[in-house]
C-alpha cells in the first residue's frame, strides 16, 4: 500500500470518540496516527493498520 504522511484514513472501526477518520503522521514499520476527532495519538504495527483500512483519502 501506499500510504504518505498527511494521509487521511477511514478504518472498519470507529474511535470510542465516534470518528472513523485518522491522520498519519509517521510510517514505517509502525504507523503513528492522529484520531481527527478528538486529537489522541496512537502507534499501531503496520500489518494492523493495512488490514483495517477502509478508505485511503490522499492529501
Amino acid at each position: 500500500m501506499d500510504i504518505q504522511i498527511g494521509d487521511k484514513l477511514r478504518l472498519k472501526k470507529q474511535h470510542p470518540c465516534g470518528s472513523y477518520e485518522w491522520e498519519v503522521l509517521r510510517v514505517g514499520i509502525d504507523f503513528r496516527l492522529k484520531c481527527q476527532g478528538c486529537g489522541h495519538q496512537v502507534m499501531l504495527p503496520r500489518k494492523q493498520v493495512e488490514r483495517s483500512i477502509k478508505q485511503i483519502i490522499k492529501q
